[in-house]
């Protein structure tokens, strides 16, 4: 039974996930409430054994049908995967703790300007210049994935915003081009802990078929809808995040 509530969350993970990132958000409190006594390691392993598939498969389908910008977004996913490892190890030397009371107040500076830009990401028109675009996609990458690797929740939706408001992106394009970075820092990620026996693999296959089945059926509703869609999905998404990092920084 325990493995059924665990693949309908890894499902909706998936969903969420494939339209604006977040997945995080549903797939790990499940994890903590079903397996209340995995070493949390164990939990966040076995999240990122069935993210992974699911953020991959929507790469491939996003990239099918919106056109990315593969010359900036190659050199973003190695320096995601460079970052993820290089965060992972700082968080092995360095307490993350500063930034669980900093990112409610981010996501939520983040929250005001997309609300308050009726525009913003309505309209794919890049701004920058091919390599200026390269470069600043690296950077994007870079950071991301340290962040990702360091501390974690909200990456997908910050990759999205950074997408959209630095390089000029509609929220599609945006959420497009964040799944493939993405999966670069979650390979990152699953690799070190596999490396460090926190993936239970008797998990994985099931799960990993429930997120690429949510995988499928939200990319599928993004690219039917469009810019608008995402980013009513991309508001919601970040302010439940901002309800969540909340509680946890400053009520738990």
């Amino acid at each position: 039974m325990d493995l059924i509530w665990m693949a309908l969350a890894s499902l909706m993970a998936g969903f969420v996930d494939a339209i604006v990132g977040g997945g995080g958000l549903i797939l790990v409190p499940a994890l903590f409430a079903i397996l209340p006594n995995t070493h949390p390691a164990t939990l966040f392993g076995i999240n990122k054994s069935a993210s992974i598939w699911g953020t991959a498969i929507a790469t491939v389908q996003y990239s099918r049908r919106v056109q990315l910008h593969w010359h900036s977004l190659a050199p973003a996913a190695l320096c995601g995967l460079a970052g993820a490892f290089a965060g992972a190890w700082a968080v092995t030397v360095v307490s993350p703790e500063f930034l669980r009371k900093l990112l409610p107040f981010v996501l939520l500076a983040v929250l005001a300007y997309t609300i308050a830009r009726k525009q913003l990401g309505q309209h794919h028109a890049p701004t920058l210049t091919r390599r200026a675009e390269t470069w600043a996609a690296a950077a994007i990458g870079l950071v991301l994935g340290f962040y990702d690797g360091f501390f974690g929740p909200g990456t997908g939706s910050f990759l999205v915003f950074l997408f959209v408001r630095w390089l000029g992106y509609d929220f599609l394009h945006a959420s497009a081009s964040a799944k493939l970075v993405n999966t670069s820092t979650n390979l990152a990620a699953l690799s070190l802990f596999a490396y460090k026996g926190h993936v239970w693999w008797h998990y994985a296959l099931v799960l990993a078929l429930a997120n690429v089945a949510g995988s499928l059926l939200g990319t599928r509703l993004a690219l039917r809808h469009g810019a608008g869609f995402v980013r009513g999905m991309f508001i919601a998404v970040v302010g439940a995040l901002i309800l969540k990092t909340g509680y946890d920084a400053f009520l738990r």
